[in-house]
């Protein structure tokens, strides 16, 4: 794909670990690049780069508006989200009043951009066993934060007529740079323990985070756009790979990139899953800030199955996986000890 078709480009949610992996590919691509970053972010990736840094936050319109002004971009990948939060209003402020905040922005501009907003498979909700989300499901999100992540894409269809919008729903991204991932690596690593919530045979589609941009960038220059009076899913991309492990065979593919045996899988049942889901939480309002374990994430992974299909992405786009899940863990486990995470 010729990325220069794309410039210039603004980034939301830069500093995040798609985000930052996304500025660096269009920084190779010769776009010329804006990333909106707020001030407390982590941007000491993002100084190497040639990214045009600019300070704000997605929720107020005002640093919005300057950073389009500023970066006069034709292309918007709005990433910049919450994945965990204390309270459930945060995910409301942010998933859902960010993507209402940047479209507006985008609307008024006179020329306005295309609009590609990252959303998540938890938008759309969890699915039986052997099923497969696709994009004009009826979406039915379990959790705080699926819940804001599809409320988000209901604001951003608001403005369908006012300039070209397309919304990627991916499910777990990991590689290199991923702290998420890395709580499945490390127990396996250093100890052969995969810790696994319920009776362990959920299945979970995944996404390497280049597999992803690349789709991201497909959707950007030749994708479905939302329309006013379209059908449900129109503009709606899931980009997943090709396996569907369930959470213990995952277990025993990060082992095996590992170079390690069969790990010792810990089944959690579902009521001890819920009770460290409740004290995550009590652990985060004495800490006063989000932790990974909580409440709401306990609700997501007793759901079901998060599985979906990438069949739409395939044949519209021409997108499919640069590699399979084996190779992807593999490179993941090289990029870890490198960076001396493991």
């Amino acid at each position: 794909m010729d990325a220069t078709a794309l410039q210039p480009v603004l980034v939301t949610g830069a500093s995040g670990f798609i985000g930052a992996r996304l500025a660096r590919r269009l920084i190779e691509g010769h776009c010329r690049v804006s990333c909106l970053v707020r001030a407390n972010s982590r941007i000491d990736e993002l100084r190497t780069t040639n990214a045009q840094l600019l300070t704000g936050d997605v929720t107020d319109r005002g640093s919005v508006e300057r950073a389009l002004a500023t970066s006069q971009a034709r292309t918007v990948f709005h990433l910049a989200g919450l994945v965990k939060a204390k309270h459930r209003g945060d995910f409301t402020l942010v998933n859902t009043g960010g993507v209402r905040t940047i479209a507006a922005a985008c609307a008024d501009c006179a020329h306005p951009p295309t609009l590609v907003v990252v959303s998540s498979l938890a938008a759309a909700g969890p699915c039986g066993a052997n099923q497969f989300r696709v994009e004009d499901d009826f979406p039915a999100p379990v959790s705080d934060y699926g819940r804001s992540k599809l409320a988000g894409e209901q604001a951003a269809a608001q403005y369908a007529q006012a300039l070209p919008i397309s919304i990627v729903r991916p499910p777990v991204v990991f590689g290199p740079g991923d702290r998420g991932g890395l709580k499945i690596f490390r127990p396996i690593a250093q100890w052969g323990l995969h810790v696994v919530p319920g009776r362990g045979d959920h299945s979970v589609s995944l996404i390497h985070v280049d597999d992803l941009i690349d789709g991201l960038l497909l959707v950007a220059r030749k994708g479905e756009r939302l329309g006013p009076h379209g059908g449900r899913g129109q503009g709606v991309y899931f980009i997943a790979g090709d396996d569907q492990p369930t959470y213990t065979q995952l277990g025993e593919a990060v082992a095996r990139a590992l170079g390690r045996k069969h790990p010792t899988v810990l089944y959690l049942p579902g009521l001890l899953v819920r009770l460290i889901g409740t004290g995550g939480d009590v652990v985060a309002r004495f800490r006063r800030h989000p932790v990974w374990i909580n409440r709401d994430k306990s609700v997501e992974v007793l759901a079901g199955s998060w599985t979906c299909s990438s069949v739409k992405a395939r044949t519209q786009l021409g997108w499919s996986p640069a590699a399979p899940l084996a190779d992807r863990l593999n490179e993941t486990e090289r990029w870890y000890r490198a960076a001396g995470w493991l």
